[in-house]
């Protein structure tokens, strides 16, 4: 196992194969790995509350952004080849 794949690591996605929920899921991936790391800040001290709810905050919008443009749960009954 590289460092990288130990210190970012990826889970492989459980949902229904399409390129907007693999997409999604990479960038819901990435969200919870930068919250993790910006909470690990916080609670060291080396973040101060309001900064990190601030950048949290940015993630959320972001990945908000990405889920409306990507139609992601939009369709949510629609069959796979629908």
């Amino acid at each position: 196992m590289t460092s990288d794949k130990f210190i970012n690591p990826r889970s492989s996605y459980q949902g229904q194969v399409r390129p907007e929920n693999l997409a999604f899921n990479a960038n819901l991936q990435e969200f919870a790995h930068r919250v993790s790391h910006i909470c690990n800040l916080e609670t060291s001290g080396k973040l101060k509350p309001n900064e990190a709810y601030n950048a949290i905050l940015e993630l959320w919008q972001t990945l908000d952004a990405s889920r409306d443009g990507l139609d992601v749960g939009e369709h949510p009954f629609q069959p796979e080849d629908g």
